[in-house]
């Protein structure tokens, strides 16, 4: 449908009455407020358009180096799916529960939520091409790796790469932009001591025993001395504390006082 321009239409011009004099009635003036106005600053000029883009987190949160994981499932034809994953964290220890956040409408997230069950792989520092191949949009990926499914399990356990496997239930979803937030009642977890972590970070990746195996920044003179890291009876993981831990209370008959 076209827009018709809208157009004023005159009369017949042979003739045009003349239109009575209209008597205008002078209307006073507004009256002033009595605050006066505050002039504003001129403000500088901004960037051209062009130049304007949106807020963005990515680079800032690539200075939080993380560990690397992928998450893998199985679809409803019991194809296995998996993606790398480094934006996950610890939710809750009792009931054990965490989060992954996972690209919404890939195939892993499709299989994630169809299923209502993922398998958390926690790669070590040697597997960073497995790191890479899950990040790829390669179609035979788990045919390029060694996997196995254990009885129960909630999906593939990549049994070379990972030094540590949670399997875990779907328990909430929460979609928020391209990202679904995923959280995972852990129901089984597997770990080996003899592996390092890989670590991801600024995009480069890094071993842990490397950047544990670094020393100690010097002191300089007169700077006082960090506080020891003592195990947190809340999370069990190390805190920094300001005082070592209190010596337990002793009872009027010697003996040592109750616990918490």
């Amino acid at each position: 449908m076209t827009d018709t321009p809208m157009t004023d239409t005159a009369g017949p011009t042979a003739h045009r009455a003349t239109p009575p004099t209209a008597v205008r009635t002078p209307v006073a003036a507004p009256a002033a407020t009595t605050a006066s106005a505050t002039a504003l600053p001129a403000q500088p000029p901004g960037p051209p358009r062009s130049h304007l883009r949106p807020p963005t987190s990515a680079p800032s949160l690539s200075a939080f180096p993380s560990g690397v994981s992928v998450v893998t499932a199985l679809d409803e034809n019991a194809v296995p799916r998996g993606m790398t994953c480094s934006s996950l964290a610890s939710v809750a220890l009792d009931p054990a529960v965490l989060v992954v956040c996972l690209r919404a409408g890939g195939p892993t997230s499709d299989a994630v939520l169809g299923s209502g069950r993922f398998t958390l792989n926690l790669l070590h520092e040697d597997a960073r091409d497995v790191s890479d191949l899950f990040a790829s949009q390669r179609p035979d990926r788990f045919e390029r790796v060694v996997w196995r499914l254990p009885l129960g399990a909630s999906g593939p356990h990549l049994t070379e790469a990972a030094l540590a496997t949670a399997d875990c239930t779907v328990v909430r979803a929460v979609p928020f932009g391209d990202h679904t937030a995923v959280f995972g009642h852990v129901t089984r977890v597997a770990h080996t001591d003899t592996a390092a972590p890989l670590l991801y970070g600024r995009r480069r990746y890094a071993r842990w025993s490397a950047a544990a195996a670094a020393p100690e920044p010097r002191r300089t003179e007169g700077e006082p001395r960090r506080p020891p890291l003592t195990r947190c009876r809340t999370c069990s993981s190390p805190c920094p504390s300001s005082s070592p831990p209190a010596a337990p209370a002793r009872s009027s008959s010697g003996g040592s006082g109750s616990r918490p």
